[in-house]
């Protein structure tokens, strides 16, 4: 049964209906795992320093890439562009990259924790795993990596798993490795330098793809939710900003499959899913038009009923309607006083121009939903394209007077171009050989205005660390399977029953496994929130259960609050280690002490860093630790005060303040509580002395 022609207000993306355009959307989760390197070995850690701060002593490595053929013997449309955009890299070699990571030294074959991890979220998501795990080069010379490719594995397939009552499936799961992080661009008269930081080269993934199951814009971010929640109970993965990445695949029935990256932030995915069905529906309902125009057959609502006999005659006969020559016309504005066509024509760049022919008032002005949110038009596609080849933008006619360019030059333009009143054209100011690839990319565009939109990856519109407003711009062709291609250096690895039992039998528990866990041991459910946030439920357990190293079990609430409050940052500083790698013995040890009346509370931090600083004592037996703590309190005047001592004091005190509490009575609490502190310099528990004094309050 045909589809109805598709139903939907173009300015209105929230009143879309998903289910009457034939929505279909699957994602990819690209998640950072916390080991090392996957093949060098190398530390995985990110430097938080801007271009402008990168030390001297950081080598720097400057290269071009080329693209090479795939398996098949084919070069990728993807990477095939990305060559022609004539750029070069500079790569800073940091710390924590060498020759593996600059491609001068053979890969390392697959880090084993990062193996293990990818098998571990592999089982927990029912997947079935390869035989083998052969890795593969996937080309991208886009600069993100050095060697031109990206190493890649499939570790498995299918799987499933649940989601507001509907399974999504799984297509593949993989293990490769992070690409580079670009840190800056400059555009110069030999073309563009973009410069890449290595730090974050080769830090394992685990990418997710599932199938087209999702069924809203809602349940897209739901989905999203519960596997970036999933994968952090594993405890195997990064966290913090840039750790997790979702691409979304996204379609309707009248447009085609759009990979859009850059969706950060989970709670703009569904306005980001609108945003895009809104914008192909808008070009399924524009080629019509233009198809219109010309008499020829339109599009049918529903592109598996595209006829390639009539798409590729309308094609043959649009490339004849729109030649698409490109002429210099810088001549035309050498009186422009203003705007970017006078800087640019200063900056030594000339003004070129190609002719769209039958499309003036097609192409659109700049316009916005109520909340913001750029309209779909052919013009934002246009500029999109020919930023691609590295320029700032384009003119159009349809935005024209504007920029400095006046009604007069609007006529010598059109002049020049022999133009029609029903023809557009676009201008370009950029070098020779830039304008060309850009307007190059820009008629190709337009000629694809007259079918359905293209596929490609789209990248989400930031603006100081967030989506502008949902929109998205496009970056490359949509790649195939001529990017792949086996790698040499690294031979078979063989995935074994016996690694496949051990991550079945390693799946993680729940979030709410581990809060009912928690909440077993006493700990309040704010403390158990805020434990569970920083994942060191399994340590309050084990301390719970006296299954921590060889400590009986104690009181976990002591523990939770030394974790929660600045005690490891207080002690890391003391003992000269950051606060990640401090020994969790030390604290448990002390805390343990201190619930046992061996040290005050004021003497914790000081204890617990003496500890830490103290490697060999971790390794004896809990005797000799716990009479080393009762020494170093002693020496440090640490030890609490018994309750005989502490009554003398109390009773000094109040003897001494007695007209202060005629006065206040009860309220007069906390300045004795402070003058008792002070005078006992530490060595009581505040418990203790708030316990005694109010008894003695009563008398």
């Amino acid at each position: 049964m045909p589809i109805p022609e598709p139903k939907g207000d173009v300015g209105d993306p929230a009143g879309l209906e998903p289910e009457s355009l034939g929505f279909m959307c699957g994602i990819e989760i690209h998640q950072q795992l916390s080991t090392g390197k996957l093949h060098s070995r190398q530390q995985s850690l990110l430097y938080d320093r801007s271009i402008n701060d990168v030390p001297l002593s950081w080598k720097r490595t400057r290269r071009k890439l080329r693209a090479g053929k795939g398996e098949g013997g084919k070069i990728d449309v993807a990477a095939s562009f990305e060559e022609k955009r004539n750029r070069t890299f500079i790569y800073i070699q940091t710390p924590n990259s060498g020759l593996i990571e600059l491609d001068e030294a053979p890969p390392l074959p697959p880090d084993p924790e990062a193996l293990n991890a990818s098998l571990k979220i592999s089982a927990m998501l029912r997947g079935t795993p390869a035989s083998y795990l052969q890795i593969m080069r996937k080309t991208v010379v886009d600069g993100s990596n050095t060697s031109g490719f990206q190493r890649t594995a499939l570790v498995a397939t299918g799987g499933s798993f649940e989601v507001d009552g509907k399974s999504i499936g799984i297509s593949v799961i993989c293990l490769e490795e992070d690409s580079a992080r670009k840190m800056g661009e400059e555009i110069t008269t030999n073309g563009t330098e973009v410069t890449f930081s290595l730090d974050r080269l080769g830090i394992p993934l685990v990418e997710i793809a599932t199938d087209p199951d999702i069924s809203t814009p809602e349940h897209a971010k739901a989905v999203c939710q519960f596997l970036g929640m999933r994968l952090r109970d594993t405890r195997d993965v990064r966290r913090g900003l840039g750790s997790i990445r979702q691409d979304l695949n996204v379609s309707i029935s009248s447009g085609d499959r759009v990979e859009i990256k850059g969706c950060q932030d989970l709670d703009w995915i569904p306005r980001i899913i609108r945003i895009e069905m809104a914008r192909q529906l808008h070009f399924y309902r524009l080629a019509n038009e233009l198809r219109a125009k010309q008499g020829f057959t339109p599009l049918p609502p529903d592109r598996d009923e595209d006829n390639p006999s009539v798409e590729n005659e309308i094609s043959r006969v649009v490339k004849t309607l729109i030649p698409g020559n490109v002429s210099d016309v810088t001549k035309i504005f050498g009186d422009i006083e203003s705007g970017i066509i006078r800087s640019g024509i200063e900056a030594g760049h000339g003004v070129y121009a190609i002719a769209l022919q039958g499309m003036n008032g097609m192409i659109g002005p700049e316009k916005r939903y109520s909340d913001g949110t750029q309209i779909p038009r052919l013009g934002r596609e246009l500029s999109g394209a020919a930023k691609r080849a590295g320029v700032k933008g384009i003119i159009h006619s349809d935005e024209t007077p504007a920029y400095g360019i006046e009604a007069s030059h609007v006529r010598s333009l059109r002049t020049a171009l022999s133009l029609s009143p029903e023809d557009a054209f676009v201008l370009c100011i950029a070098p020779d050989w830039q304008a060309h690839l850009a307007l190059d990319s820009v008629l190709s565009r337009a000629r694809q205005a007259y079918h359905r939109i293209p596929k490609e990856v789209r990248n989400v519109v930031v603006r100081k660390g967030q989506p502008e407003d949902g929109s998205t711009m496009p970056m490359r062709p949509l790649p195939g399977g001529a990017r792949m291609y086996p790698e040499t250096d690294i031979p078979l690895l063989e995935i074994t029953s016996a690694m496949w039992d051990r991550a079945t039998k390693s799946i993680p528990l729940t979030s709410d496994q581990r809060l009912s866990r928690l909440h077993s041991t006493g700990l309040s459910e704010s403390q158990s929130d805020a434990i569970l946030g920083l994942q060191m439920d399994d340590l309050i357990v084990d301390c719970a259960r006296g299954k921590f190293l060889d400590l009986p079990s104690m009181r976990v609430s002591s523990i939770a609050t030394a974790l929660l409050d600045q005690t490891i940052q207080e002690a890391s500083k003391i003992a000269g280690i950051s606060p990640e790698e401090f020994p969790l013995i030390s604290l448990v040890d002390t805390i343990y002490s201190r619930d046992s009346g061996e040290v005050t509370r004021d003497g914790v931090v000081s204890i617990s860093a003496l500890h830490a600083s103290s490697r060999d004592l971790h390794n004896e037996p809990f005797s000799i630790r716990m009479n080393w703590i009762k020494q170093q309190a002693e020496a440090l005047g640490v030890v609490p005060a018994d309750s005989e001592s502490v009554e003398i004091i109390v009773s000094e005190v109040i003897s001494q303040n007695s007209e202060l509490i005629q006065t206040r009575g009860n309220a007069a609490m906390g300045t004795l509580m402070g003058i008792i502190m002070k005078k006992m310099g530490g060595a009581a528990d505040g418990k203790l002395i708030s316990q005694i004094l109010r008894e003695k309050l009563k008398d």
